[in-house]
C-alpha cells in the first residue's frame, strides 16, 4: 500500500521501544544509507532519521514500505519473533491505523509470508497514487464500489467482487462513489533485498 508520510500524529517515543534501533539495524544490515533508504521508501531522509532516533513512530504503510525495502517483514521490523504468531486475530484486537486518508484495520497475524488488511478508502483520497512493486495483490470488496484501474484498464468492482493481480502492474485504487469503499486486502511480503515500493501520482490523467 502507500508510504506517504502522511499519517496520525507521533506517538511518545517508548510507545514502541525496539522500533527505532530496529529500523536502522535493518537498514545498515541491507547496507544502504539513509538517504538511499529514505529514497527507495518514498520518504525523506529528515523523516526517516526521525524514525531511527525514536523521534517519530511509523505508520502501517510506512513500515510496509520500509519491510520492503530491507527485505523482511513487518514483524521483523517491530522486533517480534516467531512466537508472537497467532493463528487467530479477534475483532476486538484489530487497531485501526489512519494514514493518507485510509483507515487500515491488521487482518492477519505478524511474521507472515502474507499481509493481511481491512481497507477502508474514503472518495476521493489516493486516486492518483500510481502503485508499482514485485509481488502479489488480492482485494475483495466489502462495501461500497471500487475503481481499480490495473495498467491501461479501468475495472469498477462491486460488493463481493474480487481481484487478483500481479503488483508490477502499475495500479491505482479509489473509491467509485461518495460514501467510500471498504475492502479486504492481501499481498506479499517481499523478501528480496532489492525489492522497492514505487508511489507517485500522475498529473492529468483522470482515474
Amino acid at each position: 500500500m502507500s508510504s506517504s508520510e502522511t499519517g496520525p500524529p507521533a506517538e511518545p517515543a517508548d510507545a514502541l521501544p525496539a522500533v527505532a534501533p530496529q529500523l536502522r539495524a535493518l537498514r545498515r544490515r541491507a547496507s544502504l544509507t539513509l538517504e538511499a533508504a529514505a529514497r527507495d521508501a518514498g520518504l525523506s531522509p529528515a523523516h526517516l532519521s526521525r524514525l531511527e532516533t525514536g523521534q517519530r513512530q511509523p505508520s502501517l504503510p510506512v513500515l510496509l514500505s520500509l519491510a520492503r525495502t530491507y527485505g523482511t517483514t513487518v514483524s521483523e521490523l517491530l522486533g517480534e519473533s516467531a512466537a508472537d504468531r497467532d493463528a487467530v486475530v479477534r475483532a476486538g484486537d484489530m487497531e485501526s491505523t489512519a494514514a493518507g486518508g485510509w483507515t487500515y484495520w491488521q487482518a492477519g497475524a505478524a511474521g507472515r509470508g502474507m499481509q493481511a488488511l481491512r481497507v477502508q478508502v474514503p472518495y476521493g483520497s489516493q486516486g492518483d497514487i500510481v502503485r508499482v512493486h514485485p509481488g502479489e495483490e488480492w482485494l475483495y470488496v466489502l462495501r461500497g464500489r471500487l475503481r481499480l484501474r490495473l495498467g491501461d484498464i479501468l475495472h469498477r468492482l462491486a460488493p463481493g467482487d474480487s481481484a487478483h493481480f500481479d503488483s508490477l502492474t502499475p495500479h491505482r485504487i479509489a473509491a467509485f462513489d461518495p460514501d467510500g469503499v471498504e475492502l479486504l486486502f492481501v499481498h506479499t511480503l517481499l523478501q528480496s533485498p532489492t525489492a522497492a515500493l514505487c508511489l507517485g501520482p500522475i498529473h492529468g490523467e483522470a482515474t
